[in-house]
């Protein structure tokens, strides 16, 4: 039976609507363009999966108090400000089916935006006293920032090997789920142990996560998404760097030379996506995606059975087998 977001939400419920309006308080500015912008910014949230770690770590952890309501606002506000920075990046106009920041006010008004929400995250914290949170969010987009760069350093090589793609996306992806969790943890518990193991609880989500992002690209199931976007973009991904590594050296080097060359070429695109899917990469990935969702479920059964353990659970199932 599939696992629906509303009943994971469950034991955080009321946690959750009143932290939707301190995540508005906190987005809130007297510039009437920030505001408006801000505002067009919370209408289109997603399903807020990354305050729901906070919160669900803070209950596993100890009490629920302000600190974790900071946490969880500094977490959401640092995501948003390198989501809208990351489509001028990629130039990307569609964010969620909507129209991105950039597209509508452009690439110079939504890099001011993304400023404005970094800075409102970190005052967020720092005027709530909480340097231990802001600690654990700013190491998280510092390391999202080297992820970035180092995945953009290869792919003019193309040359990644698998320790290098996960260094990439622990920091690119993983490290931002690995805050949620720890700074969920810090708000309500000064044991620095509990701390990080929720932090390495969120990090391995953070990395199935991603390898199921890549699962996409190659038409793992019907997801309405065009195939190959990670090919046009020339970003290795697992399947790719998998089926790679047991290519022989000439049909590597065509395989090279077609994404390197021809990314644009829906035909070449389509290739790439054949070799891949001949070659074992999809079922080598998802065995890898398994086994660091399961990494995760040991850490969290290092904690005793509740409703919340048990919603962290369903969170974990929900991300690694989630359709888009």
């Amino acid at each position: 039976m599939a696992i629906h977001i509303n009943d994971i939400q469950r034991p955080i419920d009321q946690e959750i609507k009143a932290f939707e309006t301190h995540f508005r308080e906190a987005m809130r500015s007297p510039a009437p363009l920030l505001d408006r912008i801000t505002y067009y910014i919370v209408r289109r949230k997603g399903k807020q999966v990354r305050p729901m770690f906070v919160f669900l770590a803070a209950k596993l952890c100890g009490e629920v108090n302000p600190a974790t309501y900071t946490a969880a606002s500094l977490v959401e506000l640092l995501h948003t400000a390198t989501l809208v920075h990351d489509d001028v990046v990629d130039d990307s106009y569609e964010r969620r089916g909507f129209f991105s920041v950039n597209a509508l006010w452009k690439n110079k008004v939504a890099v001011l935006v993304g400023d404005y929400l970094f800075s409102q995250g970190m005052l967020v914290a720092l005027k709530n006293g909480e340097y231990r949170l802001l600690e654990i969010v700013s190491n998280a987009v510092k390391a999202m920032s080297e992820g970035e760069l180092l995945q953009i350093e290869k792919a003019r090589r193309l040359d990644i090997e698998e320790p290098v793609y996960y260094e990439i996306i622990r920091q690119k992806t993983a490290s931002l789920i690995a805050s949620a969790c720890s700074a969920g943890a810090a708000s309500v518990t000064k044991d620095e142990q509990v701390i990080e193991n929720m932090r390495l609880f969120g990090e391995k989500i953070g990395i199935a996560f991603q390898i199921r992002d890549d699962l996409f690209d190659f038409g793992d199931e019907d997801v309405g998404k065009p195939l190959g976007i990670d090919i046009k973009e020339k970003k290795m991904t697992l399947p790719l760097i998998y089926a790679l590594k047991q290519a022989s050296a000439s049909e590597r080097r065509r395989i090279i030379s077609a994404i390197r060359r021809h990314s644009e070429d829906p035909a070449k695109v389509r290739e790439v996506i054949d070799f891949v899917l001949r070659s074992g990469g999809m079922e080598y990935s998802k065995k890898a995606m398994l086994d660091y969702r399961d990494q995760a479920f040991q850490l969290l059964h290092a904690f005793p059975h509740s409703d919340v353990r048990q919603s962290l659970e369903d969170l974990v199932v929900f991300v690694t087998d989630r359709k888009k």
